[in-house]
């Protein structure tokens, strides 16, 4: 079973500073968490190309992290949101090598490769909503869990 340990932060995403901060919170909180330093790497690299999406396509949002729990394993939990225009194409964002600006296309695909848990909740004018979580070891089977 998977608990909630609360949400660590909220913070803005709407200038390339916010970006920043962005990636310094989740590489502090993973690094606390007990993350290694090629996971943190990881986690903090699919951040980052989220804030950048919620910055430039969604026009600005924010981005929640919470620190979460399964069994005796710390997971940080991170939910990038915005109120853009949304995604008109969920299929086609999710392949590799799809760039919608002048971006390498590393995008959504690329970040959702980098972490163990990924879901996107988008509508053609309603926003976006991409929720990540990655876990400092592997994540137990939930029939493992004591």
């Amino acid at each position: 079973m998977e608990t909630a340990a609360g949400v660590e932060a909220c913070l803005p995403i709407r200038s390339d500073m916010d970006l920043v901060w962005v990636r310094q919170h989740v590489r502090q909180a993973a690094a606390q968490l007990g993350f290694g330093l090629v996971d943190q790497t990881k986690l903090v690299t699919a951040a980052s190309e989220l804030a950048r999406n919620t910055l430039v396509h969604g026009g600005g949002g924010r981005m929640e992290a919470a620190h979460v729990v399964r069994g005796r394993v710390n997971g940080l939990r991170l939910a990038f949101a915005d109120d853009g225009p949304g995604i008109p194409d969920l299929d086609r964002a999710l392949t590799d090598g799809y760039t919608s600006g002048d971006g390498l296309g590393m995008g959504l695909g690329g970040a959702r490769r980098l972490v163990h848990e990924f879901a996107i909740d988008s509508a053609p004018g309603a926003g976006t909503t991409v929720t990540v979580t990655s876990w400092a070891v592997r994540p137990p089977h939930p029939r493992e869990v004591v």
